[in-house]
C-alpha cells in the first residue's frame, strides 16, 4: 500500500518537483500531497489580478535568457517552479499574460518543512544582492537595482532588472516573499516600463492567493 501511495504521489509531482526516477521516489516521503493539490488549485482558478491581466493561467514562467551568474539564476528560478530543493514539500507555478507589450507575470509557490523557508529567503536575498547584472549573449544586458519592499507577508525582498533583451528595451521586477512556511516568488516583465505600483498590486494579489 505504501508503494502504491508513493507511485500516486510521484505522478502528482511530475513537473512540479522534478522527475520521478529513483531519486524522485526517495524524495516523495517528504511531500505534502494535500498542500501540492491546494497550490495547484490556487493557481489554476481565476485569480483576482489587477486589470489588464488574463485570468487564465499559462505554464510556468520561463526566463527569455539564461543568466551566466548562478546568483541571478537562483533568484529567477523560483518564479518558474524551480525553488530551492532543501526541505521542499510542495511546489507549483504558473504565469499570466498582461496587456502591455511583452507583459507577463510569473508566480511560484513553494512550501518547506520546519523553518527552512526562512533560511531559503535569506539565501535568496543574498543572491539578489550579488546579482548586479545579467548578461546572456551580445544583445542581452540587464542591470539590477534593489527595490524597497515593505509591509508584505512576514518578509520580502525585491529588485528591478532593466536594460536590453536581444537588443530591445526590457524590464523585469522580481519579488521574493515569505509567508509562514511558504516562499512566494513573482516576476513582472515588460518590453516597456514596468510600473512599481503595478508590481505591488500584483504582489498583493499573489500574497492573497497564497494565503487563501
Amino acid at each position: 500500500m505504501k508503494r502504491v501511495l508513493r507511485i500516486i504521489a510521484c505522478g502528482l509531482l511530475a513537473g512540479a518537483l522534478g522527475g520521478c526516477g529513483d531519486r524522485g521516489i526517495a524524495e516523495v516521503d517528504g511531500v505534502d500531497v494535500k498542500a501540492l493539490a491546494h497550490m495547484r488549485e490556487i493557481l489554476s482558478k481565476e485569480p483576482r489580478l489587477p486589470d489588464g491581466f488574463s485570468p487564465r493561467p499559462d505554464q510556468a514562467w520561463q526566463a527569455p535568457f539564461t543568466p551566466a551568474d548562478h546568483n541571478c539564476r537562483a533568484v529567477l528560478d523560483a518564479a518558474g517552479g524551480r525553488a530551492p530543493e532543501r526541505a521542499l514539500t510542495a511546489q507549483a507555478a504558473a504565469s499570466y499574460q498582461g496587456d502591455e507589450l511583452g507583459e507577463q507575470v510569473g508566480v511560484g509557490l513553494a512550501r518547506y518543512a520546519g523553518s527552512e523557508a526562512e533560511g531559503h529567503i535569506a539565501e535568496l536575498a543574498r543572491a539578489l544582492e550579488s546579482c548586479r547584472a545579467v548578461r546572456a549573449g551580445s544583445g542581452t544586458h540587464l542591470r539590477t537595482t534593489i527595490l524597497p519592499i515593505g509591509d508584505v507577508a512576514d518578509e520580502a525582498v525585491g529588485g528591478e532588472l532593466r536594460g536590453k533583451l536581444n537588443g530591445y528595451p526590457y524590464t523585469l521586477d522580481v519579488v521574493l516573499a515569505r509567508s509562514g512556511d511558504t516562499l512566494v516568488s513573482l516576476v513582472h516583465t515588460s518590453m516597456a516600463e514596468v510600473e512599481p505600483q503595478r508590481t505591488r498590486q500584483l504582489l498583493d494579489a499573489v500574497i492573497r492567493m497564497a494565503t487563501a
